[in-house]
């Protein structure tokens, strides 16, 4: 039951309902909006919901659903009814279109996967839209809404000798016009037109009588007058005749098509309806994408758990204004079922109210509500609703009057499935009476278990809400300091009205506030008090809340700052081990080549004394240099090279050697370096920042070491941008000796690892496949090969092996 019968004006479901037959296509989808109604019986209301909620994702995935040709044909299937009736042209093609979006959409559900729109694929269930019935008005009538001229044998061979004689009429009406126009006797510019159906000349009404031929009109003022010319007498008359012929043949064809549709009215009226709930349910989905409405949880018992629940018309009006609703979180179950809401004028307390009585309503007639995904909502049987003021001068009612009517309907019909909605309870007569029957009719409304929402700024009922079960205060959040509105409802706690602080805002003399602070008593002015630091104590601590939350975020930010820096650290000691005992490796292999330098020497010498001598001296003096352990230096302060740091341009070096190169780009942890004349891949982590007197003091030193060290190498040094500079990403292997190209593989292979290089290729050609054995096998048996494949088809194909590198 819904009290009074004004519901929905008052709380503002009119505008709602207004809103949704706009949104219709039809006056079908419009005639399911006036007939939509409160549903009190949850299964119902659940098949309601879910159809809305399954559009509104169709609608969402942007399918093609068809949006158009929502024809009514109530009308014109009352007419074809009629034996001997035929349907026109006009309502044969609203027909063949709105049939044609029935079976699209029929087939757009048939053929959606299974398990999805299951609620609005029932719909269609039962629904016929004849294929031949469709195909036999299309015959007749195409899309635009014009006959077809293959329609009948006869109909197109009347239309082909309507246009013959029409051409042969206008070729001599123009010979007749073309002589009339020398002579002087039409007016200026004039052409054939269409008098009675007939094709005519304008004539000036002085020469009427040198044309021969009957006058079927003449202009408003009389000077020019309309004949038909004696010549065209007998084309007029004929093609008149083949006009009428034609408007019979296609008589007789809507007659026949008629017939054909007849025993068909019932099957169609059914799709219509089809149609007419699609139109409808498509508002409701569309209604709900504009408030990003969503479905809760529905449950059969009485129940409101709503989480950021928006008043539907405030919010739409703000949206539209680029304002923001101050959403509410509402909850009444079977432990706080009356809320009872306080707080100071035009703090939002009514507001609060009608979001529930209308986002309620909304629910129990099939709508989805703007609340948060997570909320719950039951099902009430009545909703009671008083709000505004009634008074009555037929019935001699007084406003209060009013009220009590309300009341006694309330009592007497609310029950533990009700929600009652009053606002500004008890208000209307004297305070101390008003504040006692209010009370009264609270408690027995909470003793039958009704449900309800009620604003007041009684003291009375506030404590008793502290008091009994089943009450529960609420207060609309009130700025004390700035004496502002925040429209948000807190719920476990009463609010004040801040009358007094309110009127020494708005300058009301002193001398009145002090007197009415002695007026309403001790008691009263302490209970306010309370209420305004208990609201300024919240408003504290809330912001407190709000500092600890961000130092706490701060905190959690640092600590996993902490933890990638402490990953980052591990990853570049394992960089700097793997650096290590490459560069380890490297000045093995040139100590070894030393040595057999050395053991080469002193055979060449024959071991004579005073040159095997030289020779160790040398081996000494490379052991010392090279091999010697140095003492870990302090290192100057220099910025991390990270991808953060260094942009391109910078001048950086590879960690623990002597060359310089220049950043070209960062991608990630990977950069891109010229050294020398080369440029080469190699990670962040490989790389320092150089300072210009860095690079000065690389420079000094690498001309000062560059002659001895070619002296005592012989021009094959450790300086890896010279390397880079020098090193060829393919090696060409075709014609090598196996046991040659085996070592020529492993020192490039070296190379390739010591240099950061990511990828090298082998050319060794097909052959016999004995140098793609050897090449591949190398590859397999090292770890820091991270693949090996065949080039591509186009640039050799399994005649280059591709090696990628860790």
């Amino acid at each position: 039951m819904i009290y009074p019968q004004t519901f929905e004006q008052k709380i503002g479901f009119q505008q709602v309902r207004e809103r949704l037959a706009e949104m219709c296509l039809s006056s079908l989808g419009r005639h399911y909006v006036q007939k939509m109604a409160f549903q009190p019986r949850a299964d119902e209301l659940k098949k309601l919901l879910l159809q809305t909620d399954e559009f509104r994702q169709l609608l969402s995935s942007g399918a093609d659903f068809p949006g158009q040709y929502y024809y009514d044909a109530g009308p014109h299937l009352l007419r074809a009814q009629l034996p001997g009736a035929y349907l026109e042209v006009g309502a044969v093609h609203e027909l063949k279109m709105s049939l044609r979006t029935i079976r699209e959409a029929l087939t757009f559900f048939t053929q959606a996967p299974e398990g999805q729109y299951p609620t609005l694929r029932l719909l269609g269930v039962g629904v016929q839209a004849d294929r031949n019935l469709l195909a036999a008005m299309d015959k007749v009538v195409d899309d635009e809404g014009k006959v077809r001229d293959d329609a009948s044998p006869l109909l197109r061979q009347l239309r082909q000798e309507l246009i013959s004689r029409q051409g042969i009429l206008r070729r001599q009406i123009a010979d007749v016009l073309r002589k009339a126009r020398s002579e002087g006797w039409t007016p200026e510019g004039a052409e054939p037109t269409i008098r009675g159906g007939r094709l005519v000349l304008p004539v000036i009404a002085e020469h009427k009588r040198r044309v021969k031929g009957l006058i079927h009109d003449e202009s408003a003022t009389g000077q020019t007058v309309y004949i038909e010319p004696e010549s065209v007498f007998e084309l007029n008359n004929d093609i008149k005749d083949l006009e009428n012929a034609w408007h019979r043949e296609l008589v007789r064809i809507l007659l026949a098509l008629t017939d054909q549709l007849r025993p068909h009215i019932p099957d169609l009226r059914r799709a219509y309806q089809f149609l007419g709930l699609l139109d409808f349910i498509r508002a409701k989905a569309r209604l709900a994408r504009d408030l990003e409405a969503v479905m809760p949880k529905l449950g059969s018992r009485p129940l409101i758990s709503w989480k950021q629940a928006r008043h539907p018309l405030l919010y739409l009006n703000f949206k539209e204004q680029g304002r923001e609703v101050v959403p509410l979180d509402v909850e009444l179950n079977a432990e706080q079922r009356i809320l009872i809401i306080s707080g100071p004028n035009a703090g939002g307390k009514s507001v609060a109210m009608k979001t529930v009585g209308l986002v309620q309503y909304m629910l129990q007639c099939g709508l989805l509500i703007p609340v948060q995904e997570n909320s719950e909502a039951g099902v009430f049987d009545d909703i009671f609703l008083d709000i505004g003021d009634e008074q009555s001068l037929e019935n001699d009612l007084s406003t209060y009057s009013s009220h009590l009517t309300h009341m006694k309907q309330f009592l007497l019909l609310a029950g533990k499935r009700s929600l009652v909605l009053i606002d500004e309870f008890g208000t209307g007569t004297e305070p101390a009476l008003g504040g006692a029957i209010a009370e009264a009719v609270l408690s027995e409304l909470n003793r039958v278990r009704a449900y309800g929402v009620i604003t007041t700024h009684y003291t009375n009922l506030k404590n008793l809400a502290e008091r009994t079960p089943g009450l529960v205060n609420g207060a609309m959040r009130y700025d004390p300091k700035h004496l502002q509105p925040l429209y948000r409802l807190e719920t476990g706690k009463p609010g004040s009205s801040f009358a007094l602080e309110i009127a020494r805002k708005i300058g009301l003399p002193k001398a009145i506030v002090d007197r009415a602070t002695q007026l309403v008593g001790k008691e009263k002015v302490r209970y306010d008090r309370l209420l305004e630091e208990l609201e300024a104590e919240k408003a504290t601590f809330e912001k407190r809340n709000a500092e600890a939350e961000k130092h706490e975020r701060r905190m959690k930010k640092a600590a996993q700052e902490y933890q990638d820096l402490k990953n980052h650290l591990e990853e570049t000691k394992q960089e700097v081990l793997r650096e290590a005992k490459q560069k380890a490796k490297l000045l093995l292999k040139d100590t070894n080549q030393q040595i057999e330098a050395t053991i080469q020497q002193i055979r060449t010498a024959g071991a004579e004394k005073e040159q095997t001598k030289q020779a160790r001296e040398k081996l000494q003096d490379f052991v010392q240099k090279e091999l010697k352990e140095e003492r870990p230096k302090a290192q100057a302060h220099r910025e991390q090279a990270d991808s953060a740091t260094l942009k391109p341009g910078d001048k950086v070096a590879l960690i623990g050697q002597e060359g310089h190169g220049e950043l070209v780009s960062v991608k990630g942890k990977t950069a891109e370096v010229l050294f020398g004349g080369m440029k080469t891949l190699v990670k962040v982590a490989q790389l320092e920042k150089l300072t210009r007197s860095e690079i000065r003091e690389r420079e000094k030193e690498a001309a000062r070491k560059a002659p001895l060290a070619e002296a005592r190498t012989g021009g094959a040094g450790l300086d890896v941008t010279g390397r880079m500079a020098g090193f060829s990403t393919t090696l060409d292997l075709r014609g090598e000796r196996a046991e040659d190209a085996l070592q020529r593989i492993m020192n490039y292979v070296d190379d390739a690892v010591m240099l950061g290089v990511p990828e090298i290729k082998f050319l060794h050609g097909r052959g016999n496949g004995v140098l793609r054995q050897i090449v591949r096998d190398y590859l397999y048996s090292q770890r820091s090969v991270a693949s090996v494949a065949n080039e591509h088809a186009d640039r050799g194909g399994d005649g280059v092996t591709v090696a990628v590198l860790k």
